[in-house]
């Protein structure tokens, strides 16, 4: 079975699992049916137990679907005591389901799937050792990957079923009211974890900061929760900033986040009102430094800044050019503290922000998205999942929902290393080259042909060097030449879903 962007599906699995080929990123209007959690009755006013074991003893069973977040990131404790305690436990056959795996968590993945603690994963993406040891067969399942926007239409459709859903939090009441906010390890927004709080079958909170009764704001409510375990530590404030969150000096990524800003400004999106999502990044960050100037000298406020916030996103917020926070993450420790105090810094869950299959997501709203990419092709299609060598090191996280936005700017340098950026056809397709407006590198910027309205806008302005696509991958390929195919078995090791739960690739086995 061969799907619209061009990429073979292997029939067998497709038919045993019952899923459908990528057709198209118009969603439609669809109707869908959600499912509802069971609800265990509770009077609720104290719920706080010492023992995890005896909550994992009394309500998980071999064969069970666990969740957890990842807004901790590197700072996460709760992930690895509570699967340490399932692992000892001698639990089989169970599915993972978090929203993304963290490098914190890598080393206990790999211990329970060689132990048969755990046999399926579902995740937005994965890295480093456990990338590399599902890359190489490790795993006994494919895994699915899904966008953030799409993990939650899972969840609400009932694909993902989750039966037990384990949270930490960096604060709690004894019913369970909690938020991201307030304690020792704040993370700010619990977005992606309010999904599993609303659809979780059992729902069991870990913090080390229970307060008194009612804690205010709740962003998970106790009518979702049926434990809060007490724990020593929850995480470590200091890693939970992400690396990508850093300031770059490179000559090349502050050349790309100019031209960047000087396609933003000279499009039609630019104005009054406008909205934007930048995300996190060397060049993602620097754009918002110099998008932040334009907005000052040409008086533009912009109405909302969206998705995985940071420091340099709030600053927009607390000097008023940017009127809204909607925030599903927060990517440093600056954002997660604006939160408490800005009250225009809008926790939204994940569905809210770009399930495709709601009343209205705020992606739908947004005018410029601004993504990166480990390899593009001349196709504008994206890959942010698989290196050149074909082992499993991204994450799809809002890739896919964000390209949803009126112009899509992709940001890459033309080669890393040794590697061309610009190839002829990526390794991995995770967002179709429909949804990409525009590509910028150091070397020249190239707009999907698609998008003539752009081509004749920016094409227009001095000092913007237009190519075509194809043109930046020859030179590309001209800085390091023609990269050789890379050998897999036939064994597909992963499935990547498009934000309507359809298959858009696959990831094979790396052939050792």
């Amino acid at each position: 079975m061969e799907n619209k962007v061009n990429r073979e599906l292997p029939d067998e699995l497709m038919t045993k699992m019952n899923l459908k080929g990528f057709e198209s990123t118009k969603i439609g209007h669809p109707e869908v049916q959600r499912v509802a959690p069971k609800v265990r009755v509770s009077a609720g006013e104290d719920k706080v137990v010492d023992s995890l074991e005896e909550v994992i003893k009394n309500n998980l069973k071999d064969g069970m679907t666990i969740s957890f977040h990842h807004h901790f990131r590197n700072g996460d404790f709760a992930f690895n005591k509570v699967m340490d305690q399932i692992i000892k436990m001698g639990y089989q056959d169970l599915t993972l389901a978090p929203s993304s795996l963290t490098g914190v968590m890598n080393d206990k993945v790999i211990e329970a799937i060689k132990k048969g603690v755990i046999t399926n994963i579902a995740s937005s993406g994965m890295r480093g050792s456990l990338g590399e040891f599902v890359s190489h067969g490790g795993l006994k399942n494919p895994v699915i990957f899904r966008s953030h926007g799409n993990r939650a239409r899972a969840i609400e459709v009932g694909d993902i079923k989750i039966d037990v859903a384990f949270l930490g939090v960096p604060v709690s009441d004894p019913a369970g009211n909690a938020n991201g906010q307030d304690g020792n390890a704040v993370f700010g927004s619990l977005g992606y974890a309010l999904i599993d709080a609303q659809y979780a079958d059992k729902v069991v909170l870990l913090t080390d900061n229970v307060v008194d009764y009612p804690n205010t704001p709740a962003s998970i409510k106790q009518d979702q929760v049926d434990y809060v375990v007490k724990v020593d530590k929850i995480g470590d404030p200091d890693k939970i900033g992400s690396g990508a969150t850093r300031f770059t000096k490179d000559p090349k990524e502050l050349k790309i986040a100019q031209n960047v800003n000087q396609v933003i400004t000279n499009s039609p999106y630019y104005k009054q009102g406008f909205s934007f999502q930048t995300g996190s990044g060397g060049a993602a960050l620097a754009v918002t430094r110099y998008l932040r100037q334009s907005m000052i000298d040409d008086q533009i406020t912009a109405s909302f800044a969206l998705g995985g916030i940071t420091k340099p996103t709030t600053d927009l917020l607390e000097e008023g050019l940017v009127k809204k926070v909607m925030d599903v993450q927060d990517f440093d420790k600056g954002a997660a503290a604006s939160m408490a105090k800005n009250r225009d810094q809008q926790e939204i869950d994940a569905s809210w922000y770009a399930d495709p299959h709601n009343k209205g997501a705020v992606v739908n709203n947004l005018d410029v998205a601004i993504l990166s990419a480990l390899q593009i092709d001349t196709d504008f299609n994206v890959n942010v999942m698989t290196g050149s060598d074909g082992v499993i090191r991204g994450a799809i996280g809002g890739h896919q929902d964000a390209a949803n936005a009126k112009m899509t700017i992709i940001t890459a340098p033309l080669v890393r290393g040794r590697n061309a950026t610009v190839v002829p056809k990526v390794e991995t397709v995770v967002t179709p080259g429909d949804s990409i407006d525009v590509l910028v590198t150091e070397r020249g910027i190239a707009i999907n042909p698609k998008r003539q309205d752009l081509i004749a806008a920016l094409s227009k302005v001095p000092g913007l060097k237009i190519v075509d696509i194809k043109d930046l991958q020859q030179l590309a390929q001209g800085q390091v030449g023609q990269a050789k195919p890379l050998e897999y078995t036939d064994r597909t090791v992963a499935l990547v879903e498009y934000r309507d739960g359809t298959i858009i690739d696959t990831i094979k086995q790396v052939k050792d």
